[in-house]
């Protein structure tokens, strides 16, 4: 009971969190401007925009497989690409919530060690950061006159100066930090026979153990550069997703290739936010960028935020969905076959 109110209070917060965000994003706009906008978007640039999500997501399934490949285990690429996709659904629950979802899902159908497949998720992320800090080293060598002053004053300046309020300083803040992780390091190693007698502990223990073994994968990987192309290949999509959409859009349609890598980057930025799915969070942000670098008009800011946004969570919802539809009957099918083939008390 307190565990069920616990997950609700949480979703509460994450969306009133995006609301609020929300609020701020859209404060100032003209409502009828937005809404004329949105009606005049031509929304056959939606639809391969979300062609291009949908390859995207195919990809990162097939680069899941590779890496699971390396634990001795040969994952179907339905079952992965379904669990990868419930994963994504469950993110609209809770945040980095889908991350655990479907380690747990993928190693229902296939038997594999959830803690394992929690490792091959963290080298995932480890490579989706390399391509990000790739891509952003491309954008600002490329544009560093046009995109810079936009990350140094609407980014970083403001994260510098809520740290220096909030610390005093940024030199005392990494020393109150550092000092507390030696005392925190400290109390582990010598009180770890004792804490050894705790389930959590030893549950944690197993959990890095299947960290480890996850990262080791890539150095076992049979197709290594499949892997590597895969990594590119995902995010060049996801760079096309992003684009496209601004052909939707008469004054934004000038955009080229470079500034839709710009708009992926800020939109990253978004999503990153601790709030449900990035709401709130990607359009402040989104609409800004175009506003600032640009010179347009907040409205039209705001209404290229919502027709990205919007249109890739409702689509990748609605393709979460359909995966844990496929999986729960596909369970259920599974369950009525094993009755089949067990012997009733009569014939045993």
């Amino acid at each position: 009971m307190k565990k069920t109110l616990s997950q609700i209070l949480k979703v509460a917060g994450f969306l009133a969190l995006g609301i609020l965000l929300l609020y701020f994003a859209f404060r100032g706009i003209a409502l009828d401007s937005l809404l004329e906008t949105l009606r005049e978007a031509n929304f056959w640039w939606i639809g391969l925009s979300l062609v291009f999500a949908l390859i995207a997501f195919l990809s990162r399934a097939r680069r899941w497989v590779l890496l699971i490949e390396p634990l001795g285990y040969s994952p179907s690429f339905r079952n992965t690409y379904h669990s990868l996709m419930v994963g994504y659904l469950f993110n609209y629950a809770l945040p980095r919530l889908g991350e655990v979802t479907r380690c747990v899902t993928l190693g229902k159908k296939e038997k594999i060690p959830v803690d394992s497949l929690i490792g091959t998720v963290i080298m995932e992320r480890v490579f989706d950061l390399i391509m990000l800090l790739l891509i952003l080293l491309v954008l600002l060598v490329g544009r560093m006159e046009k995109f810079g002053a936009f990350f140094s004053e609407q980014v970083i300046m403001p994260l510098q100066q809520k740290f220096e309020g909030t610390f005093g300083g940024a030199l005392l803040f990494w020393l109150l930090f550092a000092g507390s992780l030696a005392i925190v390091l400290m109390l582990l190693y010598f009180y770890r026979k004792r804490l050894d007698h705790f389930i959590v502990v030893r549950k944690s223990r197993d959990i890095i153990k299947g960290i480890i073994g996850g990262l080791k994968t890539f150095y076992q990987m049979k197709h290594k550069w499949e892997f590597v192309f895969h990594s590119f290949f995902i995010w060049f999509n996801y760079i096309m997703m992003t684009w496209v959409v601004v052909f939707a859009l008469r004054e934004t349609s000038h955009l080229t290739f470079i500034d839709g890598i710009f708009l992926l980057v800020v939109g990253g930025l978004g999503m990153a936010a601790p709030v449900t799915g990035g709401f709130g969070a990607y359009h402040w942000i989104t609409s800004r960028g175009l506003v600032y670098v640009y010179g347009l008009p907040l409205e039209l800011g705001g209404a290229y935020a919502i027709l990205t946004h919007e249109s890739n969570s409702l689509f990748t919802i609605l393709l979460g969905a359909v995966s844990y539809t496929l999986i729960l009957l596909s369970r259920k099918k599974e369950s009525l076959n094993v009755s089949e083939d067990s012997p009733t008390k009569a014939e045993a």
